[in-house]
């Protein structure tokens, strides 16, 4: 009780020295952290007397340890009048309304709001720290932010340390008005790039201004991502090409399936295929599907095939009238694109370039066929050539063929020869004294049919024949006019019908009939030489049959003449022939008398020579190069054979000879 004396005593001193009591220093509205130290200062001039400090109206008390209040006290000189309150640590019940008071004076300091903030706590992500989402789909994220913090956090998404934009911010009161907790959430369509990145949701307020962070990381579902390649990706036709089908994926693959412009390729499962390049790659490209449990993916590519020249569309025939233009196209398809050029069939003139031709005005000499020709490729390969035909649609042309000339009141024809496109509507023929375009009138008959080959553009050939039956004077001296008429015009020619006389044919029938004359007489006389010569020969072809036993021969009457200086028969016997006198030595004659000398002509066959060959020295001379014939004796002999219609000849009556062998001398 002695300090609050003294200080009333102090001041009523003072009071009476003309100073009165009043606040150096006022306190302030303050701000302090959840668990900090809080100082609201105080400061009095000329005041000695008792200071206390009120919380919402409540004395806290006089004392400067403040009995009671175990987290406040006063601090500060007080002979200075210096009376600061502090209170830690700061509590959320702190939070009030604080005024210094001169309780003696009169005096009370403005009130001073101390603000209590609470740092918020580090906030939640749903789902963390490892979040699963699948490639593709959209998704949300959120962060939830709990507690009494003080003020309100600001919940903020960031990745790389770069905020992320997006976000969409939810708070939840508590009944009593205070916040019981806020939500960030972040809305994203995530892709497989996403996969292992880390998010960070960052809680802060002014309470905490640097914030509180939490991580997650992205673990992304993903279809598979494919790249397909081909090697090589240029490749001639026929050359092997593989495909590649690459991928990542999460979960791994499952499986794989190839097509070719939109049709499965049969039997290709794993991730390479092998192919054979042809022009279709080109149009039809290859393409590979990958699938996992999440989806799948699709990849294709169009392989560079190098072809040659393949015809895709012919030129057409044309059929124009004369006058008129004229164009022809033809396509050709080829990688690289083939050169396609245009001539006239048997000519090598280029008349243009690429795939059409066009003929200004044409003419008749612009009929005929003509060629779009293409190059072979780099490989060699395809290429060719493909004709059309251009007609070009004119008036007949009509033309005299040769006729044979006639015989006075024989049989004549006559001939032309008409080109025409269009066709002809008519062929006619006309004389003098009428006309005929078809079938028979009097003497004359017309007939008119195709010609076997026409020429080319010029339309159809037809040729038209006049028949004339019984030629009189009149037709040998006049002119017959064959014509043809089409929609385009008007055309014909002459034809004269030649003479032919009578005599010149008899001088040759003569000439003909003299020479067959003479050639007959000489085959007659041929003919009558052999037959002499055959009777002048049939004596001397005679066979004697000797009487004598072995090693006997007889003479005939051939032998007698040509006298004992011959040389010896070496058949001994058996045979001798000479000129075409045969001895044969076959034993004696039946009943053992003379031999008997027979006439063997009809059934050796042999023919008169007439002299073809010369006898010498008693000796037949022939030509043959072989002069001896050798003879075996076979086991048996029997009777020869003869020619069919020979006479019969007995011969059983003859002995079989004794000697095995038999040679022939000619």
């Amino acid at each position: 009780m002695l300090v609050p004396a003294l200080l009333i005593l102090l001041f009523c001193l003072r009071g009476h020295a003309g100073l009165s009591p009043h606040f150096l220093q006022q306190p302030d509205d303050l701000v302090a952290l959840l668990g900090e130290e809080a100082r609201l200062p105080c400061a009095l001039g000329e005041y000695w007397g008792l200071v206390q400090w009120t919380k919402d109206g409540l004395a806290l008390g006089g004392e400067r340890d403040l009995p009671g209040w175990s987290r406040y006290w006063i601090s500060g000189n007080a002979a200075s009048g210096q009376h600061d309150l502090y209170i830690k640590p700061v509590e959320l019940e702190d939070q009030a309304s604080y005024e210094c008071q001169a309780t003696q004076a009169g005096l009370r300091s403005r009130p001073a709001q101390l603000h209590v903030l609470v740092p918020p706590e580090a906030p939640q992500v749903l789902g963390g720290p490892f979040v699963s989402l699948v490639a593709g789909v959209p998704a949300n994220l959120t962060c939830r932010s709990r507690g009494d913090a003080r003020p309100t956090p600001e919940l903020l998404w960031f990745r790389d340390g770069i905020r992320l934009d997006g976000t969409t911010f939810y708070q939840t009161l508590l009944k009593e008005g205070t916040t019981g907790s806020v939500e960030s959430i972040l809305s994203l369509t995530p892709s497989s790039h996403d996969d292992g990145a880390t998010l960070v949701c960052r809680a802060r307020s002014q309470a905490l201004p640097s914030g509180k962070d939490t991580a997650i990381t992205l673990s992304l579902q993903y279809p598979p991502v494919v790249t397909l390649s081909a090697e090589p990706q240029t490749a001639l036709e026929g050359e092997k090409v593989t495909f590649l089908c690459q991928s990542t994926a999460q979960p791994p693959v499952t499986g794989y399936r190839w097509a070719k412009g939109g049709s499965p390729v049969l039997g290709a499962r794993g991730p390479m295929l092998e192919v054979v390049a042809d022009a279709s790659f080109l149009t039809e490209p290859v393409s590979c599907e990958v699938s996992n449990a999440v989806g799948s993916a699709n990849r294709s590519t169009a392989l560079d095939v190098q072809f040659g020249p393949v015809l895709q569309a012919r030129p057409e025939p044309l059929s124009v009238d004369v006058g008129e233009d004229a164009s022809f196209s033809c396509a050709w398809r080829g990688n690289p694109l083939p050169r396609v050029t245009w001539s006239r069939s048997g000519d090598a003139q280029v008349l243009a370039s690429g795939p059409t031709l066009r003929l200004p005005s044409v003419g008749p000499e612009d009929a005929g066929d003509y060629v779009c020709r293409a190059e072979p490729g780099l490989s060699g390969l395809g290429g060719g050539a493909a004709e059309a035909r251009l007609t070009v649609n004119a008036p007949p042309i009509v033309t005299a063929l040769h006729s044979a000339p006639a015989f006075l009141r024989g049989p004549a024809r006559l001939q032309c020869l008409v080109f025409a496109s269009p066709a002809p509507d008519a062929v006619v023929w006309s004389w003098d004294e009428g006309f005929l375009a078809a079938g028979s009138q009097g003497r004359f008959l017309v007939e008119t049919f195709p010609a076997p080959e026409g020429r080319g553009g010029q339309g159809a050939a037809l040729i038209s024949v006049l028949h004339i039956s019984g030629t009189q004077e009149s037709d040998f001296s006049r002119g017959f006019n064959c014509s043809a008429r089409n929609r385009l015009g008007e055309a014909g020619t002459q034809v004269s019908l030649g003479r032919r006389d009578l005599l010149p044919t008899v001088r040759i029938v003569a000439g003909v009939a003299a020479a067959a004359m003479t050639l007959l007489m000489v085959i007659i006389g041929v003919t009558l030489c052999c037959w002499h010569h055959a009777s002048f020969s049939k004596q001397k072809n005679l066979v004697q049959i000797p009487g004598s036993s072995e090693g006997s021969s007889s003479q005939g009457p051939e032998e007698e003449e040509t006298g004992s200086g011959e040389d010896r028969d070496p058949t001994n016997g058996y045979y001798k022939v000479r000129g075409v006198s045969v001895s044969l030595s076959l034993g004696e004659g039946p009943g053992g008398g003379t031999p008997t000398f027979y006439d063997f002509n009809s059934h050796l066959g042999m023919v008169p020579p007439c002299r073809l060959y010369r006898a010498r020295a008693g000796y037949l001379t022939t030509p043959h190069p072989r002069a001896f014939t050798s003879y075996s004796k076979p086991t048996s002999v029997g009777p020869p054979d003869l020619a069919p219609r020979t006479p019969p000849f007995p011969y059983a009556a003859f002995p079989i000879p004794s000697h095995p062998r038999l040679q022939t001398h000619v």
